[in-house]
C-alpha cells in the first residue's frame, strides 16, 4: 500500500474557529478524517502532521524521503515565503501536490504568490476542504 504524508501548517490546528467565513466550519480532524477515508478508497495509507513550526514541517518533510510515496502540504503563510520549505519539498524529489482550503489567488495580494509551487507537482485551491480530497485523487495517479 503507498503512504502518503499529509502536512498542515501554521494555524490549521484551529480550524473550525479561525475565520470560518474563509476556511469552513470543519475541524483538523474532521478534514483528516474525510482524506484519510477517501485514501483509503484507492488504496493509499494516509500519515497526519501538523505543526506551526517550519522547522518541524522540514524535518517531516524530510521523513518522506524514505519513508513516503508522496506528500500533500498545505504549507499554510509559509506558502509565500519559506524557501526553506521549498528546498526541502526540492530535494526530497517525491509526487508533492500544495493545497489552499481558500483561493490565494483572491485574497491579499502577499498571498498570490507561491515559493513552494515551482518545485511541487501541482496546486489545488479554493476548494475548502474538498481541495484536500483532489490532491488525494491527484497522487493515487502519482503514485501507482
Amino acid at each position: 500500500m503507498k503512504k502518503i504524508l499529509v502536512v498542515h501548517g501554521p494555524n490549521l490546528d484551529l480550524l473550525g474557529k479561525r475565520e470560518p467565513e474563509i476556511y469552513g466550519h470543519e475541524t483538523l480532524a474532521d478534514i483528516n478524517a474525510a482524506i484519510e477515508a477517501e485514501g483509503a478508497s484507492l488504496g493509499l495509507s494516509c500519515v497526519f502532521f501538523q505543526s506551526n513550526y517550519e522547522g518541524g514541517i522540514i524535518e517531516k518533510i524530510h521523513e518522506a524521503m524514505e519513508d513516503y510515496d508522496g506528500i500533500i502540504l498545505n504549507a499554510g503563510a509559509y506558502t509565500h515565503y519559506s524557501y526553506a520549505i521549498r528546498d526541502a519539498i526540492a530535494v526530497v524529489k517525491k509526487p508533492c501536490i500544495e493545497v489552499h482550503l481558500s483561493n490565494i489567488h483572491a485574497r491579499d495580494e502577499f498571498r498570490h504568490t507561491s515559493v513552494i509551487a515551482p518545485v511541487c507537482t501541482g496546486q489545488i485551491a479554493g476548494f475548502g476542504s474538498y481541495s484536500y480530497i483532489l490532491a488525494i485523487r491527484a497522487l493515487s495517479h502519482l503514485c501507482i
